[in-house]
């Protein structure tokens, strides 16, 4: 694949509710910004934080990034890991030779857990009744 003459990449990522959508530009200094705060102020958390930035320490890329990333819906940790999958994929289509790391990283897959929905005659998913022999 040639070497991408787009000034910009932009992906959707997605885990549980959450949907990040990305824009990766090539830039000097890299950083991630997410709803027009960096990814510290936005996220609190260094953990929640450099979920967002595994995905550039996942292989050694030709350029720096800067990101600029939209979130909405579900928790801030589903919001960060699906910022991460977003990255993953723009940077696919930005690096060539980028995916083998990054599918054995596991950063590729759509997390496909979700909550499990409530049935009729349960309290919850599973949780049954309390059964009373009279």
């Amino acid at each position: 694949m040639p070497e991408n003459p787009q000034a910009y990449v932009t992906a959707v990522g997605r885990r549980k509710t959450a949907s990040a959508r990305v824009k990766l530009t090539p830039a000097k200094e890299g950083s991630v910004t997410v709803n027009g705060q960096t990814a510290r102020e936005y996220f609190k958390t260094a953990e929640r934080e450099s979920i967002t930035g595994d995905v550039f320490r996942a292989g050694e890329w030709k350029q720096e990034y800067e990101v600029k990333a939209m979130v909405k819906g579900g928790g801030v940790s589903a919001q960060a890991v699906a910022v991460r999958h977003a990255i993953a994929r723009a940077l696919t289509i930005m690096e060539e030779g980028s995916r083998p790391a990054l599918k054995a990283a596991g950063f590729l897959k759509r997390d496909p857990r979700a909550v499990e929905r409530k049935k009729p005659g349960l309290r919850k998913a599973r949780k049954s009744p309390q059964w009373s022999k009279r």
